[in-house]
C-alpha cells in the first residue's frame, strides 16, 4: 500500500503537534468526546433526514465544521463508493439549499456553506482530487483494521473475549470516518506547513534580492565616482610631481671637482 499513502509515511502526523488553531489534532485522551459529538452531529442528521436550508447551514457551521468540512464526502453527505453523477446531483440539490441568494436573513453564513459545498465538489470532480480522497478513505480503513486487529490481540493476550465495539457494522463504519476525518486534517496540516515554509522561502529570497540589488548600486555608484575623480587625481600628482622635480633643481648642486695629485 505504499503507493497509496506515501503522504502518511513521509509525515507521521497522526498524532503531531498541530500547526492551526484551525485543525484540531485527536489524541487518544480524547477520542471518547470526539465520538459523543459525532453521535449528536449523526443523530441530529438521521433525525432531520430531508434537512431544510436552515438545518443544511447551521450543520456545515457548526463547531468544529471548520475540521469536518475538510472532508468532502461529510460536506455532502455520500458514501465515498458513490458514482460521479450521484455526486452531481447531491452537490446540485445542497448548492441550492444553502446559496446566499436563497438565504438572505443568514448571508454570511449561507456564503461559508456554499463555498464548502464548491469546494468539496470541485475536489470530488477533479480526476486528481477524487483519486486522493480514495487513496484517504482507503489508508483510513487499513488503519481501522490493524486498530482492531492490536485490540483483539491484546484481548487475547489477558486471556478475555476477543470482541471489539468495531465488530458491529455501525461502529466500523464510524471508526472509519474518524481515521478518514484526521486524515484530511492531516493533509490540511501539510499543506498549510507547506505553504508557510514557502512564503518563508519567498519572503528571504526578496529580502536576498534586494539586498544583492542595493549592494550592486552601491559598487556602481563607488565605481561612477571612482571614474570621475580620475582626472582630478592625476592632475593632481602631475602638479606636485612638477614642484618635486622643480625643488629639486633649485637646490642641489653638483660636487665640487678636486685636481688629481701626481
Amino acid at each position: 500500500m505504499a503507493s497509496n499513502m506515501a503522504f502518511v509515511n513521509n509525515s507521521q502526523t497522526e498524532h503531531s503537534a498541530s500547526t492551526s488553531g484551525l485543525i484540531p489534532n485527536f489524541h487518544n485522551s480524547e477520542e471518547s468526546a470526539f465520538s459523543e459529538f459525532y453521535d449528536e452531529v449523526k443523530a441530529i442528521e438521521k433525525r432531520d433526514s430531508v434537512l431544510t436550508s436552515k438545518q443544511q447551514i447551521d450543520r456545515l457551521t457548526r463547531p468544529g465544521a471548520t475540521y469536518f468540512n475538510l472532508n468532502p464526502y461529510d460536506v455532502l453527505q455520500i458514501d465515498p463508493d458513490v458514482p460521479l453523477s450521484d455526486v452531481k446531483k447531491k452537490y446540485r440539490q445542497m448548492s441550492i439549499l444553502v446559496h446566499p441568494d436563497k438565504n438572505p436573513d443568514d448571508a454570511d453564513r449561507a456564503q461559508k456553506s456554499f463555498e464548502a459545498v464548491n469546494k468539496a465538489y470541485k475536489t470530488l470532480e477533479n480526476e486528481e482530487g477524487l483519486k486522493r480522497c480514495k487513496e484517504v478513505v482507503e489508508e483510513a480503513k487499513i488503519r481501522t483494521d490493524e486498530m482492531i486487529k492490536q485490540k483483539k490481540k491484546q484481548l487475547k493476550k489477558e486471556g478475555k473475549t476477543q470482541e471489539v465495539p468495531e465488530d458491529n457494522i455501525d461502529k466500523y463504519k464510524h471508526a472509519i470516518y474518524v481515521q478518514t476525518c484526521k486524515l484530511f486534517a492531516d493533509l490540511e496540516r501539510l499543506r498549510q506547513e507547506r505553504e508557510a515554509k514557502d512564503m518563508h522561502d519567498r519572503k528571504r529570497k526578496a529580502e536576498d534580492d534586494a539586498l544583492e540589488e542595493e549592494r550592486k548600486e552601491m559598487e556602481k555608484e563607488w565605481q561612477k565616482n571612482f571614474e570621475e575623480s580620475r582626472t582630478g587625481r592625476v592632475d593632481s600628482w602631475r602638479t606636485w610631481n612638477k614642484k618635486a622635480k622643480k625643488t629639486s633643481k633649485g637646490n642641489l648642486k653638483p660636487p665640487k671637482l678636486k685636481a688629481e695629485k701626481r
